[in-house]
């Protein structure tokens, strides 16, 4: 057995994103007849549309034209891929996963290939898992996709969750790199609350205690963002952007003020338009912060995501 080779470094060498063309604004929430309105939606969670995908949009295509992009801005083709890793927790069916279809669509005939369910943290734990696999030379270029159908499973009679959830995807092409692009993760779980959001036994549709979740969300994440910058090597005020799970801006607002993060620090605020899009809210918002040249190419930006199980997960990263 041949020993195992030194550690490499990895990146971000380009990312992609898809965004359907319909969308839901909350007034067409409140003509179908539910019990709200757009001041009421903004007020609490900060969202005034989200995109909402076709009929023949799945999981799958979101995702593969994401991944598409992505490798085109990273100027490689799916030939180039050895690892193509799927966060999702959308799919209509539990097998097969979806992973090897995106592979396959990109052109990556051949590649490993997985589904990874960490709910809306998903796709900061398929970034850890991609980067570590480029690190230790299990792969030279991987693909890695957030993408979620999240209105198939929508009860739009059920106001604490409708008005919430988007769909879409964004993909990252992770490759080796001359200097740590991608910086460990600090990531972890807390079954205890598992039963604040997700699909309960016997139901079809995601239900969520919001309170709860909220509550969660604002006292639990911030030592988790100082762990994942302890872990980088960086200091909170050598970041440049933080991108945190688009879920609430009231949550977003939280953080920012319990990190004390400087007024040079540009925040993803995708959420306004977006919605949550679960496991690709985080590569959505990095998508649209780097496409927006607030942060220049290179900048160190905090990853932070939270979602269903409970599962959480951040980390530091250059923005390509």
């Amino acid at each position: 057995m041949r020993a195992v080779a030194p550690l490499r470094q990895s990146r971000i060498a380009g990312l992609g994103e898809h965004r359907p063309a319909g969308r839901l604004t909350n007034d067409d929430l409140a003509a179908r007849g539910l019990d709200t309105t757009d001041e009421w939606i903004r007020t609490r969670t900060g969202i005034v549309s989200r995109h909402v995908a076709a009929s023949d949009e799945t999981v799958v295509s979101m995702g593969i034209d994401a991944a598409a992009k992505a490798l085109a801005a990273s100027g490689l083709t799916g030939a180039d891929v050895d690892l193509v890793i799927l966060a999702t927790c959308t799919m209509r069916n539990a097998i097969p996963g979806g992973a090897a279809r995106v592979a396959t669509g990109i052109g990556a005939r051949g590649a490993g290939a997985f589904d990874v369910n960490a709910a809306c943290g998903g796709f900061c734990y398929a970034l850890s898992v991609a980067s570590d696999a480029v690190r230790t030379g299990n792969a030279q270029r991987v693909v890695v996709v957030g993408s979620e159908k999240l209105t198939d499973w929508l009860d739009w009679s059920d106001r604490g969750t409708c008005i919430l959830f988007g769909d879409g995807a964004a993909a990252a092409v992770v490759t080796t790199a001359d200097e740590p692009g991608i910086g460990p993760v600090a990531w972890g779980s807390d079954g205890e609350a598992y039963a604040s959001v997700g699909v309960p036994e016997g139901d079809w549709a995601v239900r969520m205690d919001g309170p709860a979740v909220f509550r969660w969300a604002t006292t639990q994440l911030a030592p988790v963002a100082r762990r994942a910058c302890e872990l980088a090597g960086v200091d909170l005020a050598d970041i440049r952007a933080f991108v945190p799970h688009q879920a609430n801006a009231r949550i977003i607002d939280a953080l920012v003020r319990a990190l004390r993060l400087p007024e040079h620090v540009a925040v993803a605020r995708d959420i306004a338009t977006t919605g949550n899009t679960s496991a690709a809210s985080v590569p959505l918002a990095l998508s649209a912060l780097a496409g927006s040249g607030a942060v220049e190419p290179g900048g160190l930006t905090l990853l932070l995501a939270f979602g269903a199980g409970l599962t959480y997960a951040g980390q530091v990263v250059r923005i390509p």
